[in-house]
């Protein structure tokens, strides 16, 4: 089973930073302004950690292939919020353009013809090729169960890795 089918797993913010691409300090602004929270796990004070779903990376890389193309973080926010609405399904087949100012959605290829008929489109991100970066990076990252906080790899083996800290606290829960 791989990272984008397993929505119980949570990922650290360093393991997010990595499969990102993007620094902590990113990632940590990010989350207090409401950009990308995390949806797993959100801090609850000094010392919690958040947890970030897979979901959650996949928009964390896409904000971070926008920034180095030069779109506002205004013009971000957007397109993120956008993102939200949609399925995780619709996601994947979707392509983002952006002429540097403006986001648009494209589908089909159709669309993605006619915007770039229109002059307007200079850059793409196919959202199918990031998703797939995504799953890759995690398959060999520590994540965690939300469930019971044990410590898994996301690589589709059925029996999940264990740290000896994840097994203390299987015993202490049951």
């Amino acid at each position: 089973m791989s990272a984008s089918q397993t929505p119980d797993i949570g990922y650290r913010g360093a393991t997010a930073c990595l499969a990102a691409g993007i620094t902590y300090r990113q990632l940590d602004y990010w989350a207090r302004t409401g950009l990308v929270v995390p949806s797993i796990q959100s801090a609850t004070g000094s010392g919690s950690q958040r947890l970030y779903g897979f979901r959650d990376i996949l928009v964390l890389k896409i904000v971070k292939r926008l920034l180095d193309t030069g779109v506002s973080l205004q013009n971000i926010r957007t397109a993120v919020d956008h993102l939200r609405e949609r399925g995780v399904a619709d996601l994947e087949a979707m392509t983002l353009m952006s002429d540097g100012a403006t986001i648009y959605e494209c589908t089909t290829p159709d669309d993605i013809v006619d915007l770039l008929k229109g002059g307007q489109g200079v850059f793409g991100i196919a959202i199918g090729k990031v998703w797939s970066e995504v799953e890759g990076s995690l398959a060999t990252l520590q994540g965690e169960s939300s469930v019971d906080g044990s410590v898994v790899v996301a690589s589709g083996e059925d029996n999940p890795i264990s740290d000896e800290l994840s097994e203390r606290r299987k015993r202490r829960g049951a």
